[in-house]
């Protein structure tokens, strides 16, 4: 439960099936976060009727009338220059003038991060947003990112992911000291290209609230080796979508050999709570929530094709972020970072 009030802008025309779900999703979301108001932005003809049928919104919420929209077939160009005054752009503006902590949308992901890097610009000391999102691991869940903002990547652009990373997971998984690991095909020194090479050598400096374990393989992500995983965001979007088409594989698979026989439904009788259990674990609905980390201000983009459920996860950490002090946790590790590698560079010098 949020200690205090939080105002979350949701572009409520933005994914596959809006803007329905996310009417849906804020109601779920005002369940479990008491705290929430909202800034609705869409076609008030559209939204009205779908609010009227949530009672708990009816006090905790503005609509705010518009009929442009973001398509899935806008070109981030197009979006930049005629969106301003869309849904999406409107609920982006609303972060930048602080009337809302965050912003959550399920619209045109590229159209999104062009126009919050545009309208919100990056952090001082980050050079490129990140996406980071929440993926199921088999101890839980762990933090990856880049998940496809930034195709090359720099060994500088991965050690600020780390540090972004290491604070989101101190964020929303309220750990102390997570664990960082950049994605590698070997553990051992001497692999992968010298980018990895460079950030892991500038990682093993670090001293910040994390624990840099060094190299990590793609089986290690599914094992929840880590806590954070970084890479750049060709080898983080490729591995986000065999994460998604593995979890709905084995979903499907079980589905299947549970209704093969008489037998395997009896079984299934006793086992149906534990493979809800995990059903649940691996639906990404459960794990929606990507977040546009080193912009000035929070931005949350939901799966196109969420469930309400999906989209209130998404809402869920976007007021996480909010009510925990992301940017400042951020802020605070990449002055003491910046400031150690000033240090370290002064050594060598002399």
């Amino acid at each position: 439960m949020l200690a205090r009030e939080l105002i979350i802008s949701l572009d409520a025309m933005g994914g596959d099936n809006a803007p329905d779900i996310v009417i849906e999703g804020a109601n779920i979301a005002r369940e479990r976060y008491p705290n929430l108001h909202f800034l609705i932005y869409g076609n008030k003809t559209e939204i009205a009727p779908l609010i009227s049928k949530y009672p708990l919104l009816a006090d905790c919420h503005e609509l705010r009338h518009t009929e442009k929209t973001i398509s899935a077939g806008d070109k981030p160009g197009q979006a930049l220059r005629r969106g301003r005054d869309s849904s999406m752009g409107l609920a982006l503006q609303s972060v930048n003038d602080g009337e809302a902590c965050a912003a959550v949308s399920a619209g045109n992901t590229g159209a999104l991060m062009a126009m919050a890097k545009f309208m919100l610009r990056t952090m001082p000391g980050i050079d490129r947003p990140a996406l980071a999102s929440l993926l199921p691991t088999s101890r839980g869940e762990c933090v990856a990112l880049d998940l496809g903002a930034n195709v090359e990547c720099t060994e500088k652009n991965l050690v600020q992911f780390a540090v972004m990373g290491a604070a989101f997971a101190r964020t929303v998984l309220g750990l102390k000291k997570p664990t960082v690991g950049l994605l590698n095909v070997g553990v051992e020194e001497l692999k992968g290209n010298d980018v990895v090479k460079k950030a892991d050598r500038i990682l093993r400096e670090t001293s910040l609230p994390m624990e840099f374990v060094g190299f990590t393989e793609g089986d290690g992500l599914a094992g929840g080796e880590v806590d954070v995983v970084v890479t750049d965001g060709f080898t983080g979007n490729v591995a986000l979508k065999t994460t998604e088409g593995t979890a709905r594989m084995i979903s499907n698979l079980l589905s299947d050999a549970l209704r093969d026989s008489i037998w395997s439904k009896i079984g299934y009788l006793f086992v149906r709570s534990s493979l809800k259990g995990l059903k649940d674990h691996l639906d990404p609905n459960n794990h929606n929530g990507a977040v546009f980390m080193g912009l000035s201000g929070i931005v949350v983009k939901s799966h196109g094709s969420a469930s309400g459920a999906g989209f209130a996860s998404a809402i869920g950490v976007a007021a996480d972020m909010s009510a925990n002090d992301l940017f400042g946790k951020i802020a605070a590790d990449l002055k003491s970072f910046e400031e150690e590698q000033t240090g370290v560079s002064q050594e060598k010098a002399s």
